[in-house]
C-alpha cells in the first residue's frame, strides 16, 4: 500500500535508534493499529471503532472571546498543558493574502506585526476531553503561518512560508521570520517582534534541543530547493520565556546542513536516498546573510556546499534528536529523516513509495506518548493521519473526508486527546478513544 521502510524508530539498549532489518513494509492492515477507520455518517473525520471525535473550532462558525469568527486556513500547532487538566492550544492560520481578505486574524490592539498582512495565529483552551472553552488571537498581522514548533519553555515558535517584501501583496513590512508565542502570559505577545538570529526564508517548521537550545529548521521552497538550516544559540545563551525576545539580529550562528554519504562523497539533495536505513554524515554551512537581503538564503550557497531537498515540512523533537519530513520528489512520495546530534548524522527512518493508492505526501509530524509519531498526510486522493509505531507498524488513524490535506497533529500532554486540523477551510478535531 505504499510504505516502505526499515524498523521504525527501533531502539538499542542504550535508547539509541537505530536502522532494523530490509523487509519492506505495507500500511497496516487490520487489526494492527487501531483496526479500519469506518465511515463517518456526517461525512467529516472516518476514525476506527471506539474512536470519536469533536469539532474544536472551525473556521467562519465558531467566535473569539472578542466576538469575531474563527480564522480560516488552520496549519501547524503546538499543544501545552493547562490548569485544571485541560490544553492551551496555539494553531496557526496559513493566511497569505493582504489584510481586508476573508477570515482573516483580527487585528487587535497591540497584537499585529504587520498592519497590512491577515495571518497569525489564535490561542486554543480546551478541557480534559478536548471540548471547546474558549479562543483568542495571539499574533496578527503576520503571512503564511505555516508550521513551527514547541519550546521547552512552553512556547510556540510560529514560521512564515514566505519570502515577501514590504510593498508586495500590501505588506507594510518584511515577511519569512519566526516570531514566538506565549500561550499563557497575553502581556508577552503585545508588540510581536520577528526572532531575525532564525532567519529570513520560507520557513516550514522546526524542532528545538532541550539540551543546547539549539533549533533545527526546516525550509520548504524550490529554484532551487530547500534547506535544513541549524541555529545554535550565543555562548551565555539561557533559554527561556523571553529570551529569543532579547538576541541580536545576528546573534548565534545559522547554518545549512550539508550531508556526505558512507564513501564520503556529498549529498546534493536528499532524494538520492531510496533505501530505508540510508545514514548520512553531518556538517554545518554557515549562512553568509541570513536576513537575506540581496539573495535568498537558499540562494547564498554552491550546490556543493549544501544538501537540498524538495518540499522540506515538518519538524519535532524527540527521542534525543530532530525528526524532519521531505514531503516527495520524482524518486519517492515522501521521507522521514531522524537527525542525532550526538552522533551528526542524518538517517533515513521511513520512505513513502506512492505504490498501490499507498499513502504519500507526508507534513506535518509529531512524536505520539504512545510510542512512534504521527504524520498529517497532504497526499494525492483521500488525506489520512498516518500512525508509525515503535515495533515498526504503521497504520492509519484517520480519514478526512472533505478532501483538504491534514496538518497540526498533537496530542494533549496526558495523552488522553489528539488534536488534528483540516486545513480548508478550517477545522480542529479533539480525537478521544481507546489509545492503549
Amino acid at each position: 500500500m505504499g510504505l516502505s521502510r526499515r524498523s521504525f524508530l527501533r531502539r538499542s539498549a542504550a535508547g539509541v535508534l537505530l536502522a532494523g532489518s530490509t523487509d519492506v513494509l505495507r500500511i497496516a492492515a487490520p487489526p494492527a493499529g487501531y483496526g479500519p477507520v469506518v465511515d463517518d455518517p456526517a461525512g467529516r473525520l472516518a476514525l476506527p471503532e471506539g474512536f470519536t471525535y469533536a469539532v474544536v473550532t472551525e473556521a467562519g462558525l465558531t467566535a473569539l472571546e472578542t466576538g469575531e469568527p474563527t480564522p480560516r486556513n488552520h496549519d501547524g500547532t503546538g499543544a501545552f498543558a493547562a490548569a485544571g487538566g485541560g490544553t492551551v492550544l496555539v494553531l496557526n492560520h496559513e493566511i497569505r493574502e493582504g489584510a481586508g481578505t476573508e477570515l482573516a486574524v483580527p487585528h487587535l490592539d497591540g497584537l499585529v506585526y504587520d498592519p497590512g498582512a491577515a495571518g497569525g495565529c489564535t490561542i486554543v483552551t480546551t478541557d480534559a476531553q478536548g471540548r471547546r472553552i474558549s479562543e483568542r488571537v495571539g499574533i496578527a498581522g503576520t503571512s503564511t503561518n505555516c508550521a513551527g514548533g514547541v519550546t521547552p519553555w512552553q512556547t510556540w515558535l510560529t514560521c512564515e512560508e514566505t519570502e515577501a517584501r514590504a510593498g508586495e501583496r500590501g505588506y507594510d513590512r518584511d515577511h519569512g521570520y519566526v516570531f514566538e508565542v506565549d500561550p499563557f502570559d497575553r502581556a508577552a505577545i503585545v508588540d510581536p517582534r520577528p526572532v531575525k538570529a532564525l532567519g529570513r526564508y520560507s520557513h516550514e517548521a522546526l524542532a528545538v534541543d532541550p539540551a543546547t537550545g539549539g533549533i533545527y529548521l526546516t525550509e520548504d521552497a524550490s529554484g532551487p530547493n530547500g534547506l535544513v538550516y541549524r541555529w545554535m544559540p550565543p555562548t551565555g545563551f539561557q533559554g527561556g520565556r523571553g529570551a529569543l525576545r532579547g538576541l541580536g539580529d545576528t546573534d548565534g550562528v545559522l547554518a545549512a546542513m550539508r550531508c556526505t554519504d558512507e564513501a564520503d562523497r556529498h549529498v546534493d539533495d536528499l532524494s538520492r536516498a531510496t533505501s530505508p536505513g540510508t545514514i548520512y554524515a553531518v556538517e554545518w554551512v554557515e549562512v553568509p546573510d541570513r536576513d537575506a537581503r540581496e539573495e535568498s538564503v537558499r540562494k547564498q550557497f554552491d550546490d556543493g556546499r549544501v544538501t537540498r531537498a524538495h518540499k522540506l515540512e515538518g519538524a519535532w523533537w524527540g527521542n534525543g534528536g530532530a525528526y524532519i519530513v521531505s514531503s516527495f520528489s520524482s524518486s519517492h512520495r515522501g521521507q522521514v529523516w531522524f537527525y542525532d546530534p550526538r552522533r551528526s548524522t542524518f538517517t533515513l527512518r521511513l520512505l513513502f513509495t506512492g505504490e498501490d493508492d499507498g499513502a504519500d505526501g507526508p507534513d506535518n509530524i509529531s512524536v505520539s506518548p504512545h510510542g512512534g509519531v504521527i504524520i498529517a498526510e497532504d497526499g494525492n486522493g483521500g488525506n489520512h493521519l498516518v500512525g508509525a509505531a515503535e515495533d515498526g507498524t504503521t497504520f492509519r488513524l484517520a480519514r478526512g473526508e472533505r478532501g483538504s490535506e491534514f496538518t497540526g497533529p498533537v496530542f494533549s500532554a496526558d495523552g488522553r486527546v489528539l488534536f488534528a486540523n483540516v486545513q480548508v477551510p478550517g477545522t480542529m478535531f479533539a480525537i478521544t478513544g481507546p489509545w492503549g
